[in-house]
């Protein structure tokens, strides 16, 4: 039997014995996910680090627990600084990898470890606050820091409803949904704007959202060419202009 030291304690251990199979025979919590005692330890999932002194410098240097063949007089840190940046290191990677994993995130904040916010599938390219802003007009998305982190999110009441955003969004995060004659769009769980649909005046379809027709028809009425206002489909809008071109032709023959 040799003697090791855990977080100051000594404890009685059998030469070639893991510093893990120690840590658990003495209630001593470490973190892993990768370890089972029927299978050879691989340290695959990086949890179970500890401090202990290097073997040459004698520095102290964060090893796996599960890999770590006890010495006589060794002493281990379960909790420290290096400790908890490899934990911390370690979780992240394993909820890049799963970000759904809820057990992965208790346990990590079970050990005191912030796992970072949850992915939401916005790579914060900004696409979405841009074209609404500086090519649509009303401006309703912004970039806001919430718990250290930005998030795009909608300017109550600015929507109009005409779904660029959702359209240039390379990561299809924003949705646009028409149910009910009603179209909301939304990012995450969160609604930009909720409106009515019109109907077309051509085919009956319902096809655009009020302050999106009003907002077009403010933007195009001082042009010179704009004709009597109509609610009509992107469809009925191109039939009706390539029946009066037509028409207008024969005229002109």
């Amino acid at each position: 039997m040799i003697t090791i030291t855990i977080d100051e304690r000594e404890y009685q251990a059998e030469a070639g014995t893991s510093v893990l199979e120690i840590a658990r025979a003495n209630d001593i919590p470490l973190p892993t996910l990768c370890y089972h005692p029927s299978l050879r330890p691989s340290g695959s999932c990086r949890l179970c680090a500890v401090e202990v002194a290097g073997r040459s410098t004698g520095k102290q240097v964060t090893m796996l627990a599960c890999v770590l063949k006890v010495k006589n007089g060794m002493e281990v840190k379960t909790q420290s600084e290096a400790v908890n940046r490899a934990r911390t290191r370690a979780f992240r990677n394993l909820l890049h990898m799963a970000p759904q994993a809820k057990d992965i995130i208790a346990l990590a904040r079970s050990y005191g470890i912030d796992p970072g916010p949850p992915p939401d599938g916005c790579v914060r390219c900004r696409l979405c606050i841009r074209v609404c802003k500086e090519i649509v007009g009303p401006g309703a998305l912004k970039m806001e820091k919430r718990d250290g982190m930005n998030y795009v999110v909608p300017i109550e009441d600015l929507c109009i409803g005409c779904g660029t955003c959702a359209n240039i969004c390379p990561t299809d995060v924003i949705l646009v949904e028409d149910s009910d004659n009603v179209r909301t769009i939304s990012i995450r769980n969160e609604v930009i704007g909720s409106h009515p649909l019109e109907r077309c005046e051509g085919c009956g379809k319902r096809y655009a959202t009020p302050k999106f027709l009003n907002h077009i028809h403010q933007r195009t009425s001082s042009h010179t060419e704009t004709k009597d206002q109509h609610n009509y489909c992107p469809t009925c809008a191109k039939l009706f202009s390539d029946r009066i071109k037509t028409f207008s032709d024969r005229v002109q023959r």
